[in-house]
């Protein structure tokens, strides 16, 4: 601890910028990037587009466009001498199509039009853009003609579908998102697909021919949701007849053509229906269709970047990569919280080459067309978000930006250490334990376990405000991938399919043991807090252990029964947990696994969080437990944020994620501190 640092504070979240997408120029000479700030006085979040040179010694960042606006997803022209982006500049609420030249020049917009555009993508010759476009419905244009009408707003809701909701962005419309050229001079639109199918994730074949995209065409089409049912398909860029590509029959997404549009790479899983904990592994299917090739299931590798964080949403999918003479194909691996970049060759994908393997490459790769230099973003335990650069393949990594240089300088950080485990039956847990800010060796200190959501996700080596924000306020912090999660190979993840509540069960108190071990931990002052699968175990481990003296469960699933349907997963929660049937055939596996049938055992005082617009788990999985528990006189509170979503603790408003944190430490200090709170008292009495 310095005269120039201070510790972490909920209110720094303030000042962070985050870093949401990156593009390396074709000729490897630039990164275009989003940069992402928060206003303080709006609460509004707003980004522009970054640009800095790729080289070592180049001259640092500087802003290429400006505004209270939100300016994302650019994309070089296969020229490299202008970017396109998407932006609301004019419509907050609906973004357009722009071009902005790379030497100066004004924003041109392209689209002017009333639908919502979701991604797109240049055509090789850059004269033309394929978009995905969801057009409005009916009853939402007629209400936008009207102003009255638009104040008194929605009447009724008819709904048809069964995927009907989605979180983050509420009711879904009745129309869908469908394929359209653009002309990139005139902005000119020409649908390509329309119907009750999606379509979605275009990519032009490498001689702008055809257009390959995915869809899911089946009886129940999903839209937005996990879903086992989409196919690849192809279609002439001028449109025309479409034909499906077979390949295997589990989990597809993220497709990318060979560089000769001979053959397909894409991210998918081996079976179908549901068991959504499988790896994503790397297939190879001819352009034409036929039998797919895994070439990771030999590794038992997830190629995903599921690693958690809570600085900005998780990052999409990354789409694997062809190498230029199509030998090969570049993917991102996460393995045993971190996550590297691997080339596999087609010849022998037995003998990939590993890059980057000593952090957290984590959510955007860019390599420049000649394949000479990579443009990644990577986190650390110390810093959320920086870009680096590397000479490709044997270069050094040298780090780009200084995105919240000024802030990170001037935070203490808690000595952080990686550890392995044994379980109750002896599997080896890899976990980490955060001291607290100023620890001093020979002092005690009260200790938290957060758990992670998902279950199919990974705690790692990035950057938790979290965590940093807990140890600030004297705690330990400690926190592990139990099975049930990803990068550890499947046999790892499926260990709870149809068993949640069992062995992860068992590593999360192997861990807690471990670090209740420890000297410098009180084991009588033990805290835990969890969110979504995580707010399920604290749950659950609270109807089984009452060694906790504080508890924070959050945006939960408690009751499976009623899981079932009030989620936006709706009937794909059995695929979640690994259930067999409905819940109204196999009543009692529902009941055996949910949390809430161990209500009657909790004696730990608990505070419930929870978002009112959660479609994910519906507040009634939170109202369930705070009613529960206030009927059986625990000390419980509830605390609900209006217009929040899941999301809330990675992307929500930022005083609503302030708030959040301040009750989660006042509950904690209640119980395990109360020395501190009192102290507080004290010093508010003497200020007044």
């Amino acid at each position: 601890m310095t005269a120039e640092t201070r510790p972490w504070t909920a209110t720094d979240l303030y000042d962070m910028h985050l870093i949401t997408d990156l593009r390396l120029s074709p000729d490897g000479r630039h990164i275009i990037y989003t940069q992402q700030r928060v206003d303080p006085k709006t609460e509004k979040k707003y980004s522009n587009l970054w640009l800095v040179e790729s080289d070592a010694n180049g001259r640092p960042s500087r802003q290429f466009t400006y505004g209270d606006q939100n300016d994302n997803s650019p994309r070089w022209s296969p020229d490299g001498q202008s970017v396109a982006f998407l932006s609301n500049r004019t419509n907050e609420k609906l973004a357009q199509l722009y071009i902005i030249p790379l030497h100066g020049g004004e924003a041109r917009p392209v689209t002017d039009t009333k639908g919502m555009i979701g991604g797109f993508e240049w055509s090789p010759d850059g004269t033309k853009f394929v978009i995905t476009l969801l057009e409005m419905d009916d009853d939402v244009k007629e209400r936008e003609a009207d102003e009255q009408k638009k104040k008194l707003g929605v009447v009724a809701r008819h709904i048809t579908n069964l995927t009907y909701k989605f979180n983050g962005h509420g009711y879904l419309p009745q129309n869908k998102f469908h394929l359209w050229l653009v002309d990139a001079e005139t902005g000119e639109l020409t649908q390509l697909t329309e119907g009750k199918f999606a379509e979605e994730s275009p990519q032009w074949s490498p001689d702008g021919s055809h257009i390959l995209f995915l869809s899911d065409r089946s009886d129940n089409p999903q839209q937005g949701l996990i879903t086992d049912e989409e196919e690849m398909y192809v279609i002439p860029a001028e449109g025309g007849e479409m034909r499906e590509i077979k390949a295997h029959d589990g989990r597809k997404s993220s497709p990318r053509w060979s560089p000769d549009g001979q053959h397909i790479a894409y991210l998918g899983a081996p079976e179908k229906p549901g068991k959504w904990w499988q790896n994503n592994e790397l297939y190879v299917v001819s352009a034409t269709g036929g039998d797919a090739r895994s070439l990771t299931a030999v590794h038992d590798w997830d190629c995903a970047p599921n690693t958690l964080g809570d600085f900005g949403s998780p990052p999409d999918m990354i789409t694997p990569t062809w190498s230029a003479d199509g030998q090969s194909i570049f993917v991102v691996v996460e393995r045993h919280g971190g996550e590297f970049l691997a080339k596999i060759p087609l010849a022998e994908p037995e003998k990939p080459t590993i890059f980057l393997n000593d952090g957290l490459v984590n959510g955007f790769i860019s390599l420049s067309q000649a394949q000479d230099r990579l443009a990644f973003y990577r986190a650390t335990p110390t810093d959320p978000c920086q870009i680096f650069v590397q000479d490709f393949p044997e270069g050094e990594a040298k780090q780009r930006t200084a995105v919240n240089e000024t802030l990170l300088t001037t935070r203490q950080f808690g000595e952080l250490e990686e550890v392995w485990v044994p379980s109750a039956d002896g599997y080896k847990v890899q976990g980490w334990i955060l001291k607290p800010h100023g620890f001093v060796e020979g002092e005690s200190y009260p200790a938290v376990l957060e758990i992670h959501g998902g279950p199919q996700t990974q705690y790692g080596r990035t950057f938790m405000h979290e965590f940093q924000y807990l140890a600030a306020q004297g705690y330990v912090v400690f926190y592990c991938n139990p099975r049930g999660g990803q990068g550890y190979g499947n046999a790892h993840a499926s260990a709870i399919y149809n068993q949640w509540g069992t062995v992860d069960f068992d590593d999360l108190m192997a861990f807690t043991d471990y670090v209740s071990g420890q000297s410098y931990v009180d084991s009588d002052r033990l805290g835990i807090v969890g969110g979504s699968y995580g707010g399920y175990m604290t749950m659950h481990i609270l109807g089984r252990d009452q060694r906790f003296k504080a508890a924070v469960p959050q945006r939960m699933v408690s009751n499976l029964i009623s899981f079932y349907g009030s989620s936006d997963m709706n009937w794909g929660a059995k695929y979640l947990v690994g259930l067999e049937g409905n819940p109204w055939d196999n009543l009692e596996d529902y009941w055996r696994m949910s949390p809430i049938s161990l209500i009657g055992n909790v004696t730990t005082p608990t505070l419930v969080i929870h978002s009112e617009a959660d479609y994910r788990c519906d507040k009634e999985q939170a109202e369930q437990v705070f009613v529960a528990l206030k009927t059986r006189g625990i000390d419980t509170e509830m605390v609900l944020f209006p217009d929040e979503n899941h999301g809330l603790s990675r992307g929500g408003r930022t005083d609503r994620r302030v708030a959040r944190l301040t009750h989660i430490s006042r509950w904690l200090d209640t119980y395990l501190q109360p020395e501190k709170v009192q102290e507080g008292e004290e010093e508010e009495g003497q200020g007044e």
